[in-house]
């Protein structure tokens, strides 16, 4: 048996494996508009995190320029109480940005696990993880974290774990049916033979071997979950004032849609390019690692 195959530790050791990544990142950084879009997000999150301490506004900070038009002053314009339209927006960003990672983390990191003990062993466990799975997967996601949110409160810990929990059926069954695709190859099959623990099987063998559709399903799910969190925050369960969030701002907004349009035109421009933003890398992403297209209820939906 040749290393190219497996290592006495139950580690794939396919000599190839860098020069795939190279690969696969060559092609994805040829991809123009891939790469805008990761520029966009990249300037996004500058913005959100540096911006505060670059620009000297406050984005709390209420004047008696209540409903001003972009200027050179206040390039977004203010809301009903003065302020500034454009700090706002670069703190819903954080908002989003912080709530849209967690959320997909936390999916992830759940979602994966079961999906990866539930196609490795199989059997009965198999069956009981996707059946649980099945009954949350039914509910839509906003709904389903609308009344996690209703219930724990709107904190930003708890619309990280009620978007999170919408979202782990997805990976999990995204998970499994990669694992069900590999688990009999040749380099899994070795793993055992040699005597390698479950454990190192399926973390060492055959998780590295999966990790391109999980990291495809992240994208595409923190670019859901920054949906979930504006709709979230236009239901008045988002991010707790004085915390503003692009959801929040959109609700407020609609008061003002015809004496100040510029209201929601700004916080809702800023969610639908990172939206499309995400959505682009994920499928720049999937383009470049070879991957079937599929949305995310449909990845891995057999079973």
């Amino acid at each position: 048996m040749s290393a190219a195959t497996a290592s006495p530790t139950g580690t794939v050791a396919i000599a190839t494996r860098p020069a795939r990544r190279l690969g696969t990142f060559a092609r994805f950084v040829r991809q123009p508009v891939v790469m805008t879009a990761a520029s966009f997000l990249v300037l996004l999150v500058l913005f959100a995190y540096l911006g505060p301490f670059v620009l000297p506004i406050d984005p709390a900070t209420q004047t008696k320029d209540v409903l001003q038009g972009p200027s050179l002053g206040h390039w977004f314009g203010t809301d009903e109480f003065g302020r500034d339209i454009f700090a706002r927006v670069l703190v819903g960003a954080r908002a989003s940005i912080e709530i849209s990672l967690g959320a997909a983390a936390f999916a992830a990191v759940i979602g994966v696990l079961i999906g990866l003990v539930a196609g490795y062993v199989g059997g009965l466990l198999d069956g009981v993880f996707m059946r649980i799975l099945d009954v949350v997967l039914a509910l839509p996601e906003v709904v389903l974290a609308l009344v996690i949110v209703a219930v724990l409160g709107n904190t930003t810990g708890n619309l990280i774990l009620a978007i999170g929990i919408a979202f782990v059926p997805v990976f999990a069954r995204v998970t499994r049916a990669s694992v069900l695709g590999i688990r009999e190859r040749d380099f899994v099959v070795a793993s055992r033979a040699m005597g390698a623990l479950s454990g190192d099987t399926m973390f060492r063998t055959i998780l590295p071997n999966v990790v391109g559709p999980i990291i495809v399903q992240f994208i595409i799910t923190a670019a859901i979950a920054v949906i979930a969190s504006a709709g979230l925050g236009f239901l008045g369960l988002g991010p707790a004032a004085p915390t503003p969030s692009w959801g929040g701002m959109l609700q407020t907004a609609k008061s003002f849609i015809y004496q100040a349009p510029w209201y929601a035109a700004f916080p809702g421009i800023a969610l639908i390019l990172t939206v499309l933003c995400l959505d682009r890398i994920g499928d720049g992403l999937r383009s470049a690692m070879g991957l079937q297209s599929a949305g995310p209820r449909e990845q891995g939906a057999g079973h």
